[in-house]
């Protein structure tokens, strides 16, 4: 069923409006689980009743989450409007998964500090870049050369998001690490040229519109891997950015090493940068800005983890006299 008429067009759908290889991924996997749920039957002879019985499913028997079962949501109705042209009828009385408030983890200054120190080479590099700049996993990883104006002190977030660009800081704690990084990286993508290589991947159509590009200094990964490879969809060997999964194991590790007793992750980081901010008293719009959401009140969780206490409420037995 993978290379089935309907899945390629859902493909070349989702690659056409410039969707992340990892939303292809998802969305082909959970239209292809719809039609395999309901015996191979044909999407266009389906509609919102058995939409909402594969959901229900979901929900009931495997026990997904909220996140997940949007996710699927959100591919049947890409499917249905994009590939089927169809309007799906709102898909009512879904069992739907259960959403628990989980508050983020936010780790103390000294925390963070102890965690950095546990990392070395570029891990610790790329860690403290997105503890500093509140940058995602991969809005790090990647990041081009011509993204960081050491002059201005800020770095340009490329289609973050929702497809979103945004500036964040450049913090001065990083900046002489971060040249001296990317005059290895010089070195390297001098190598990759010589060596007849050297063509970084880019957007949209843009090689094409400009050929010479490729080459071009400003668009090389800051973090490159360290081998050349070929990806799934692109038959050209190229150096592709360094390995999300290497550094999730590294700051993963970092953080028992560093006995700290709370799960710690690379989105960790970026939950500290926001609730420090607020703590050093920034405005929470700037750090909505910073951060790239699109509504306040996502930002505004950081204010319930803020070293306050509970809601900032002094106990009773505390208080003197």
């Amino acid at each position: 069923m993978s290379s089935s008429p309907l899945l390629q067009k859902v493909r070349a759908c989702i690659r056409l409006k410039h969707y992340s290889p990892r939303t292809e991924k998802a969305y082909v996997h959970w239209i292809r689980r719809y039609i395999l749920f309901h015996g191979k039957k044909h999407p266009a002879q389906m509609g919102t009743e058995e939409v909402r019985e594969f959901l229900s499913n979901l929900a009931v028997q495997k026990r997904v989450s909220a996140s997940t079962q949007n996710q699927a949501l959100s591919a049947l109705l890409f499917l249905y409007k994009h590939i089927l042209e169809q309007e799906l009828g709102w898909v009512s009385d879904v069992v739907r998964a259960h959403r628990p408030q989980h508050l983020p983890t936010v780790l103390s200054r000294e925390e963070v500090a102890r965690v950095l120190g546990q990392l070395e080479g570029t891990d610790r590099l790329v860690a403290r870049l997105m503890y500093g700049t509140g940058m995602r996993l991969l809005e790090a990883l990647t990041l081009r050369v011509g993204d960081i104006d050491f002059e201005y002190r800020q770095i340009t977030v490329r289609s973050g998001k929702g497809f979103k660009d945004r500036v964040t800081i450049l913090p001065d704690a990083v900046k002489q690490d971060l040249l001296s990084h990317l005059e290895r990286v010089r070195h390297l993508h001098k190598r990759d040229i010589a060596d007849g290589f050297g063509l970084a991947p880019l957007p949209f159509a843009l090689a094409r519109k400009y050929p010479d590009a490729p080459r071009d200094w400003r668009w090389q990964f800051v973090f490159p891997s360290r081998v050349r490879s070929r990806s799934a969809v692109d038959p050209v060997v190229r150096r592709w950015h360094t390995s999300p999964s290497d550094l999730q194991r590294a700051i993963k590790i970092a953080g028992r090493r560093a006995q700290v007793d709370r799960r710690v992750s690379t989105h960790t980081l970026r939950h500290c940068f926001a609730t420090h901010l607020l703590e050093d008293g920034y405005d929470i719009r700037t750090v909505q800005e910073l951060l790239g959401h699109s509504d306040v009140k996502t930002t505004m969780i950081y204010t319930h983890v803020m070293r306050k206490g509970a809601k900032g409420v002094m106990s009773p037995l505390d208080r003197p006299g």
